[in-house]
């Protein structure tokens, strides 16, 4: 089935609904596993960082497999990159964003109410400086190339674990601590805990994230002028 195809309202529908859901689990899982990690390992910087990180990995894993057979970017980057490679109509596109963007928030509150929390509690966490910035660049371009270059393999169903290590190992070696994602970032601001980031942080945060994902559009078009068209992560093949 072609990703530019018009889908039928009711396969929209459920490609929102899977982007909404499988959005705000990952945003859950993000905020939960750093207030957990905070209370488990309090005093010790680095082994919260380790547990925020392979819960994320993980759960990264479990949501692509699930959600792929409907929609699973997860990411309004990804989607926008997408849209770029011509996978998914800009309308589209915009619909899928935006069921990102509410899932997240959605994600951050249940995260908040399940460890007895303020609903929403505005982070005051500055997340400032250029390496940060940089870091951001890096790590949304990793992942985009990350994404496409493994929907490109023989092997689909592998993009899953790609992503998921990729996106805990980058936890790591970036400085920002990898946000990579704009629907994450900006429902980070709802919890002033752990994984939060501070609302004034957030535009540099996603201006970096939008940079490296055309970097990783132009990077995708070079590597692969000639490949045949990716399957879609974000259309129903079903």
């Amino acid at each position: 089935m072609s990703a530019v195809s018009t889908p039928a309202p009711h396969r929209l529908s459920r490609r929102l609904l899977a982007e909404l859901l499988g959005t705000a689990f990952l945003v859950a899982t993000v905020v939960g596993s750093g207030i957990a990690a905070q209370r488990l390992s309090p005093g010790d910087t680095g082994l919260q960082l380790l547990e925020n990180s392979l819960a994320t990995g993980a759960a990264l894993v479990a949501l692509i497999i699930a959600f792929q057979p409907v929609s699973a970017s997860f990411n309004p980057v990804v989607t926008l990159v997408e849209a770029g490679l011509g996978r998914v109509r800009p309308t589209e596109a915009g619909a899928l964003v935006a069921a990102q963007l509410a899932g997240g928030a959605l994600g951050a509150v249940v995260a908040n109410l399940m460890f007895e929390l303020p609903a929403v509690e505005v982070s005051g966490h500055d997340r400032t400086g250029s390496g940060l910035l940089v870091a951001e660049v890096v790590a949304t371009l990793g992942l985009v190339l990350v994404v496409f270059g493994a929907l490109r393999s023989e092997r689909v169903e592998t993009v899953a674990y790609a992503v998921g290590g990729y996106i805990a190992a980058a936890y790591w070696f970036t400085s920002s601590t990898s946000f990579a994602n704009p629907a994450v970032t900006l429902a980070r601001t709802l919890s002033d805990t752990f994984a939060g980031i501070a609302p004034s942080s957030v535009p540099a945060f996603v201006a970096m994230q939008v940079l490296g994902g055309l970097a990783g559009l132009l990077v995708v078009r070079l590597l692969h002028p000639s490949a045949p068209p990716v399957p879609s992560v974000t259309q129903e093949s079903r």
